[in-house]
């Protein structure tokens, strides 16, 4: 039992565990490296194409290029958050363990939900399915998030805590509001996403710390 932990929760160092710690660290980075490689399944090219229908080709899979983008860099940029906040933890436990899996399951579906968009891109249910799935990479990652840092394992500054904190609802409320977009104007919605590369966070939590 480590300081910070309370209840039957049994925590085990880093130090002394570096093996078994190293174990979860490889296989999340595993789960990442596989499902962003996975994302360029989805780019098909036709076979014995004439010189002149090559563009054509390349053209009718625009959709498929913007999903294929898109899903890159959101996996890149949650791998990089995930990758920052276990190089924090300085102890971990079971529910650390399972609250990874379950944020990992919503990593490794980012490939099927970006193979619907970059296919129906046009359509409500597509752009409704990716967002739900980002929503979930979202949510599931502040959970676990809040939970280690509530049972003290892992070493992270209220102020950058609430930074993280403030950009992830963020990300969740641009995804969560281009889905009733979706329904009104299809072709609008992943124009909505444009958002994310707006980063607010930083004016969110200075504005907490100052009230």
């Amino acid at each position: 039992m480590i300081p910070g932990v309370t209840g039957k929760r049994e925590a085990k160092r880093r130090e002394g565990n570096e093996i078994e710690f190293s174990r979860i660290v490889a296989f999340s980075d595993g789960v990442f490296a596989i499902a962003i490689t996975l994302l360029v399944l989805n780019l098909d090219m036709p076979k014995h194409l004439a010189s002149g229908e090559i563009a054509d080709a390349l053209w009718d899979q625009r959709e498929n290029f913007f999903a294929y983008a898109l899903s890159f860099a959101v996996i890149g940029r949650f791998w990089l958050v995930h990758h920052r906040f276990f190089g924090e933890v300085k102890a971990f436990d079971g529910r650390l363990i399972v609250l990874n899996m379950f944020y990992l399951g919503w990593i490794v579906l980012i490939p099927f939900t970006s193979e619907v968009l970059g296919e129906y891109g046009g359509k409500e249910a597509a752009i409704v399915l990716y967002a739900a799935n980002l929503i979930g990479v979202v949510l599931t990652g502040m959970w676990m998030a809040a939970d280690a840092r509530r049972a003290g394992l892992v070493e992270t500054s209220a102020s950058a805590h609430r930074e993280q904190r403030y950009r992830s609802l963020f990300i969740a409320a641009v995804f969560l509001v281009s889905i009733p977009v979706a329904f009104v104007a299809p072709g609008l919605a992943a124009f909505v996403w444009l958002a994310l590369f707006f980063d607010p966070a930083g004016r969110f939590a200075a504005a907490g710390e100052s009230g």
